[in-house]
Parts: C-alpha cells; structure tokens; sequence
C-alpha cells in the first residue's frame, strides 16, 4: 500500500532544516499555479531580516524588494546578512533563492529607538475600520491558494483604480516556529496590487516589479488596511501606491512598480464584486 500524502500544514510555508522552507498551496500565486505570491513571501524575508543579528534598539523603516524572475512554488533557501553594521542605523540584506537562483532580493534600514511620543501624529485621516467593510471573495476575481487563504473587507467608494480594503488571515506564516506581528503584518502588504484593478486580469497582466515599504511603528492587530491607488502610463508602465493601516491609523506607506502586458482588448474590470 502507498502511504497518504501528509497534510498541507496551515502555514505559508513549513521549515525543512534551518535556512530552508518549502511554499504550501497557501502560498500559490495569482498569476501562475507553479508560482509563489510575493506576499507570502516578503512575510518570509522580513522574518529573516528580524532574526538576523537582533538588536532590541534598533527598528525596522523601509524594507525595499526586488524581484528578479519569478518565484517557483517549492523548496526555496532563505539568508539574511548585516551589510551596513552601525551604533544607530544598520542595512540588513535577505534573499530567497530557488534552484540556485536568486528569486528575490531585500534590503531593509533599521533605525535607532528613541522617546517621540510628545511629537508622534499623522496629518493622514485613518480608514473606517473592518466593521464599516463588507465581505469580498477575492477568489472570485483571482485565482491560486494565496489569495483563498484571506479574509476582505471592503470599504464603499471602490473604483478601477482606486479602493480601500481591510485584510487578514489565519494561516501562519511558518508552520510549528514564531513570526513577530511585523513578519505577519508585510506579508499581507503585497495584496495591495489586487484590489484596485484598472483592467480586468483576465485581458491584462500587470505583475510587480518590486515592493518597497516604508514604516514609522509597529504594526497592531491582525487587520491590515491598504488604501490603494493604482496608475497605468501610456508606455507600459504603472504603479500601485498604498497608504498603510492598522486598526489604530496609519503607519506607513509602500509602494509597487507595474510591468503592463495586454493580453488582446483590454477591458474593464466592470464585474469585479466590490461595494459601490
């Protein structure tokens, strides 16, 4: 008799030995079923850049990615160094490497703590929390495990282009081993580009380049809120910009360079189910 397959742990990602993970189907793509979600998978990196040489005085204020092919679902090898050692300010580097090629690249400024309180604020309105948003299947504009793995709520006023969404989820990031609410926090962050289409996805791909995240605290809470612009250029260029949340206000921002690619007719994503 064969033995059963063992079951997809509920988690992004299982260890395998240190330094070395392999993607569940929770970690499946958008855009290719063999693929990884950047998502996940800047979840994976920013943990890698916190258990890199610690330093309780230091946090973390950009972590800027580069993806540089796609990312295959599987094995992949995760390694993070100090680039940049310094008393106030340190630049961490990760990679994610699949098949002995770099999939994706980060490099992250960690800042030195200090007391400014007296000072902190944010002339950014913070959104209507998740309780003023209603219920989005996003699997019924999006397709692989990723995208089934989150729980949306949406918020009145969605446009092409232009919306604001709640989202969370209760899939670890890595099974049967901690992540800080940081780890969790940017691994949800790279959603942004699929909830404010311009065109519907089935006429257009508009895959991202890069991610970079720019942070002034810690996150708090398990909801993430984007509020998310998307522009599309005449060349074949766009970008998805995004105001950071948390159920406190905002804390951020982060920001996605867009490759556009018409498949034929480009339409709009007039049947996407959001609130009006």
């Amino acid at each position: 008799m064969t033995a059963a397959a063992s079951p997809e742990p509920h988690a992004y990602y299982e260890p395998l030995r240190p330094g070395v993970f392999r993607s569940t189907i929770h970690a499946q793509g958008a855009w290719a079923a063999d693929h990884q979600h950047m998502a996940p998978v800047a979840g994976l990196l920013v943990r890698a850049i916190e258990e890199c040489e610690p330093r309780d005085d230091l946090l973390l204020s950009r972590v800027a990615f580069d993806i540089l092919g796609v990312i295959p679902a599987g094995e992949v090898e995760v390694r993070a160094r100090v680039i940049r050692p310094g008393r106030t300010i340190e630049l961490v580097e990760a990679e994610m490497s699949a098949g002995g090629r770099v999939a994706v690249r980060a490099t992250a400024w960690r800042l030195a703590v200090a007391d400014t309180s007296a000072v902190a604020g944010s002339d950014v309105d913070p959104m209507p929390g998740p309780d003023d948003g209603l219920p989005w299947v996003g699997s019924a504009v999006w397709q692989g495990g990723f995208i089934r793995s989150l729980d949306f709520r949406v918020l009145p006023g969605w446009r092409p282009g232009r919306g604001r969404a709640w989202i969370r989820t209760d899939v670890d990031l890595v099974a049967g081993l901690p992540s800080s609410s940081l780890a969790a926090y940017v691994g949800l962050i790279d959603t942004a580009n699929g909830i404010a289409v311009r065109a519907d996805p089935t006429t257009m791909l508009f895959p991202n380049t890069d991610l970079t995240v720019h942070l002034v605290r810690e996150p708090v809470g398990e909801w993430i809120g984007l509020d998310t612009t998307v522009t599309f250029g005449p060349d074949g260029v766009g970008l998805t910009a995004s105001v950071l949340h948390d159920v406190t206000g905002p804390l951020g921002r982060a920001a996605q360079t867009l490759t556009l690619r018409p498949l034929g007719e480009v339409r709009l994503p007039d049947n996407t189910p959001l609130p009006t």
